[in-house]
């Protein structure tokens, strides 16, 4: 059974940082690349970062490059977002799921998500 797992969430000022992880299982993490999506209070669910499957690669959503890096630990089936210079445009709901499409793909592959973790930047 595929599962996900985030982490890492919490209250954070602006100009904060965050570590967010995501443990992955029931499928061949090491095959596939990794996104990362965040959902906000009214607002559709949108890609915020991708990573192959090797972790060579990454691409980041044009309002978090130069702030967020993802990584990934395929001994452990895990991703990992470093966010930096927090805004409160960044409060969401942050999930991670396997990408179709290779990492310059946009769409998840598996329907069944996590819980997520909650982000919220506040002052």
């Amino acid at each position: 059974q595929v599962q996900f797992v985030e982490s890492g969430g919490g209250l954070v000022q602006p100009g904060g940082s965050l570590r967010l992880s995501c443990a992955a299982s029931g499928f061949t993490f090491s095959l596939l690349a990794m996104r990362w999506y965040r959902q906000a209070p009214g607002k559709e669910r949108e890609l915020v970062a991708s990573i192959s499957n090797t972790g060579g690669t990454t691409i980041y959503a044009d309002s978090v490059k130069g702030r967020f890096t993802t990584s990934r630990d395929n001994a452990k089936n895990t991703i990992y977002l470093q966010m930096n210079s927090l805004k409160p445009e960044d409060t969401a709901v942050y999930y991670c799921n396997a990408g179709v499409g290779g990492v310059l793909g946009r769409r998840w592959l598996y329907d069944n998500w996590g819980q997520g973790t909650q982000v919220a930047v506040s002052s």
